[in-house]
Order: C-alpha cells, then structure tokens, then sequence
C-alpha cells in the first residue's frame, strides 16, 4: 500500500502545484548540475568545466558533508567554499538529503532552513535560490514549500523545457551511466536549440567507472562539445532563469 500511495503522491507532484513560466530564450540553452557533490564531481568535473570555460550548478545538502553516500566519499567545506570560489552556483538540496515523500511539509521546511543557515555560514552569507528534488520525488506539499524559498526547482523528468514549464519541477536529463545509453545527445542538444529551449542536466559523481548515478569524464567533455556544436548557451541554473526572467 505505501508504494501505491508513494505512486500516487509522486503523479500528483507532477500534475498538481504546477507553477508555469515562460522559457524564453534567444538561441537555447544548457545548464549542467550536480546533486550531492561527491569528491568527484569537482576534483574531476572541476578542471573539465575550466578547460571549457562554463559553470555548472551544485545542489548541496549538508548533512552528507564529509560522509559517505553510495559508497563514494562526498564534498567538504574546502571543496565547497573551492567551487563557490571558482564561479560556481550553489543551490539547495535539502539538509539531510530528504525526500518530499518520507516527511510533512513542516518538517521539510525545517530541513530546507538548516540547510540555508549551514550554507550560509560556509559561504559569507550565500542565499540559495535555485532547488533540487532528492531522489527527484516531488508532493504537492512541498512544492508549496519550496515555492516559498526559491525561484525554480529542478526535477528529473526526462526533456527539454520549451514553450512553457513547471518552475516548480523543471525537466532535465540524467548524465548517469545508467540513463546514457538511452539518449541521442546531439539530437537533444539540435532540438532545444531548435525551440530555443532549455536543457539541464545532472550528475553525481565524475570518474572512470562511475556508479550507475555518474559519468565519465569523457561522457561529461562530450556533453559540452556537444551543446557548443549546437550553439547553446551555457549557463548555471540560477542564471539562465535569471536571463530568461528578465
């Protein structure tokens, strides 16, 4: 029964709270995330986004810092305050890396506060105004939660945001091992520059022999020629919204 009930809260997440936006832009655009931040996503990752002179977005939670999460070591506050450093968005991931589904909206409004307030004393006072979903469960309690705090929130339902989208679940691809193989990059990279939309992705960890949640490096430097070759935009979370909203 709690797995139906589960089903059903995550198909009403979808479909109910909606908050439509417009998604304008002038010749599409690619915005990279990583949720979590094990090590790799920026010891890896870190130098690979230099060499081509983009920025991505972070999705913290503060309570995997400096612990363990799928049996990889995750960020610290030097890898933090490094990336926030380096140009960096960081946006919030929830604290104890929580889903919508397991708690109330209080109590997950209580996880997103210590979380803003960790991060805040990390990082001089930083306000995070971009949201990630863990697990990508969304309910439409917490949707009104989270609507409170932040600007968007991003999902991870396969596709392009074009036209209009939900700023309260925003589609996005999964830079995974176990989701790769599925997609035609250069035709979804074509695509979103066709309809001038926008594209996100997100990833865990970045290394050779990635987990099923991670990539390559190589997978990640093919995924930026490729949205080059396409002649998109690329642009951090935060900042492509921004863009567009004005």
């Amino acid at each position: 029964m709690s797995a139906f009930l589960d089903k059903m809260r995550r198909r009403g997440g979808r479909y109910l709270g909606v908050r439509p936006a417009p998604v304008r832009t002038q010749r599409g655009v690619f915005s990279l995330s990583f949720d979590d931040i094990p090590v790799t996503a920026w010891t890896e990752a870190g130098p690979i986004l230099e060499e081509h002179g983009v920025t991505a977005t972070y999705y913290v939670a503060g309570g995997l810092s400096g612990g363990q999460n799928l049996g990889l070591p995750q960020f610290t506050t030097d890898h933090l305050q490094g990336l926030f450093g380096a140009g960096h968005e960081v946006g919030c991931h929830t604290f104890g890396h929580t889903s919508a589904l397991a708690v109330s909206p209080e109590a997950y409004a209580a996880d997103l506060d210590r979380n803003a307030a960790w991060v805040a004393e990390r990082l001089a006072g930083h306000v995070m105004t971009t949201f990630a979903w863990p697990y990508g469960d969304v309910s439409v309690g917490a949707k009104a939660v989270v609507a409170d705090r932040f600007a968007l929130a991003r999902g991870v339902r396969d596709g392009v945001n074009a036209g209009s989208a939900d700023r309260a679940n925003l589609q996005a691809i999964g830079l995974e091992s176990r989701r790769l193989p599925g997609y035609d990059l250069e035709a979804l990279m074509t695509a979103t520059a066709a309809r001038k939309g926008w594209l996100i992705a997100y990833g865990h960890d970045v290394m050779d022999g990635p987990t099923p949640y991670g990539c390559t490096p190589d997978d990640l430097d093919r995924v930026i020629r490729s949205a080059k070759a396409a002649g998109l935009e690329i642009l951090p979370v935060g900042e492509a919204w921004r863009k567009m909203a004005a």
